[in-house]
């Protein structure tokens, strides 16, 4: 245990933010660099190693959390660092991305602020590469097998930087010009710089994987084809297919999906354009969905200099605390949440419903008609007298993917078999219907945490591993059957 009262003398603090008339001038991490050191033992020391450590179970990855705690609070790093590794590939994506299901079941939560988990696993993993503590982990001999990941999102780097290390020969496919996916271009700068990403891939190129982009397998490569060179293959191509809004004027131009917006924001970043071809500029902004990406949308219009930004949902407002009986400790519960972005500005309406667009005689979306909803008999149904509209020069739909890509071939070529949800159906190898295909990640699972997807990248892994050698020491912390605490 780091210090036994270590709870008792020190209450929660976290990362200070920097202040908001600075942040949106650019698009650097909101954070002040280096603020969390200064602090980050003393809130170490708040962990109490409990006898059954909940956030075990909180955690996808199965994070020692108590361990790297301890030597977090000793300031141990290096020793940190390897236990942080010991479960999670990727530390520095999931302590600013991840929204940290292992703080709701800290035992510690039950009656006082949990411990701040996520903040201690990010100072722990840019200490170590600070003091070069990361390293490649080439492998002492390589199995002679092949490997082709399907995607570079977290799950496909996850699941490629595993086999690698068990010396397979892997190649990741990335269908856009860099590797990343979704960490590249659908989160924004100002949550995860890419160099973070960046210096990831250059250790997996060390230690050996092979990365080809700009290459759609079921398009630019026939998924018969790639099946044929290597002697398995992961699917990790996501959830892609967003979840559209079939009201009338959705036809007008300025609507688009939050994954046509957000990476061209990205792309500026990468130095690809000089301004982006869809911009927020002095426009009056509508994000459509109350979730992250929604809140990315935000973020993004608030630096692109919108005129207004209004962010809507459905649902109704979430509470401000955990509700005992429908969401009791140690479950992650759904609460109001405050992002970075949000701080910056604008408005967000609950429990509305878009009935329509209207533009002007060019064609241009210029306002959003909505109608207050509420549940009757169980169904969202519209309250009558409560029509009303909103200017809406830029609209960004954020509502949630409905599965895989289907409009590039890659599942009819392999001839995979879907779940009742859409998604690829696999058994608990994460092996689907195709002997020597497997799946991992959100297009197994569905729209999901990034945790989740680089615990389902490890845990196809090793599947794989299992089914080209016929056994597998890699670790794998979840199994497809495990739905305890699913997120």
């Amino acid at each position: 245990m780091a210090d036994p009262k270590g709870f008792l003398n020190h209450g929660r603090e976290v990362a200070r933010s920097r202040p908001v008339e600075e942040r949106v001038r650019d698009w650097n991490e909101v954070y002040v660099p280096g603020s969390l050191l200064p602090i980050i033992s003393k809130q170490a020391s708040r962990c109490m190693d409990c006898g059954i450590p909940f956030c075990h179970n909180g955690c996808p990855l199965g994070n020692l959390i108590p361990e790297w705690n301890d030597y977090a609070y000793r300031e141990d790093w290096a020793a940190a660092s390897e236990r942080l590794h010991a479960t999670n590939n990727f530390p520095e994506f999931t302590g600013r991305l991840c929204p940290a299901p292992c703080e709701s079941a800290c035992v510690l939560g039950i009656n006082q602020p949990p411990v701040t988990i996520k903040n201690v696993e990010v100072s722990i993993i840019d200490k170590a590469w600070e003091t070069g503590d990361v390293a490649p982990q080439i492998p002492e001999r390589l199995s002679g097998k092949t490997v082709a990941v399907v995607g570079s999102g977290p799950a496909g780097l996850a699941a490629a930087q595993q086999l690698t290390r068990a010396g397979h020969t892997v190649a990741v496919y990335e269908r856009a010009d860099r590797i990343g996916g979704l960490l590249r271009y659908g989160i924004p700068e100002f949550k995860m710089e890419k160099r973070h990403i960046n210096r990831r891939i250059e250790q997996m190129r060390a230690e050996g994987t092979r990365f080809r982009t700009g290459i759609e397998i079921g398009r630019d490569l026939k998924a018969t084809d790639l099946k044929k060179r290597y002697d398995a293959v992961v699917l990790a191509v996501g959830a892609t297919t967003a979840r559209d809004l079939p009201v009338p004027g959705r036809e007008l131009k300025g609507i688009y999906q939050a994954m046509e917006y957000l990476p061209l924001a990205n792309k500026v970043q990468e130095g690809d354009f000089v301004a982006p071809p869809i911009s927020a500029e002095g426009k009056h902004v509508v994000v459509i969905g109350g979730g992250d990406t929604g809140a990315d949308c935000v973020g993004t219009a608030h630096r692109q200099g919108a005129a207004s930004v209004t962010q809507l949902e459905i649902m109704p407002r979430p509470n401000d605390e955990r509700h005992p009986v429908n969401q009791p400790w140690p479950t992650f519960p759904m609460l109001y949440k405050v992002t970075s972005a949000h701080e910056e500005g604008g408005e967000r309406v609950y429990s509305v419903s878009t009935t329509h667009f209207e533009g002007d005689e060019d064609g241009n979306v210029q306002w959003l008609h909505l109608t207050e909803v509420e549940f009757i008999d169980g169904r969202l149904t519209p309250k009558p007298g409560t029509e009303r509209k909103i200017p809406a020069q830029l609209v960004t739909l954020a509502m949630g993917f409905t599965g895989t890509d289907r409009e590039n071939g890659l599942v009819e070529q392999f001839g995979l078999e879907l779940d009742e949800r859409g998604n690829i159906a696999r058994d608990d190898e994460y092996q689907t219907n195709v002997p020597g295909v497997f799946v991992a990640g959100d297009a197994g699972r569905g729209q999901s945490l990034i945790v989740w997807a680089i615990a389902e990248g490890r845990s196809a892994a090793r599947g794989v591993d299992r089914h080209l050698t016929g056994a597998s020491e890699l670790h794998a912390p979840i199994r497809p059957t495990d739905r305890a605490l699913m997120v």
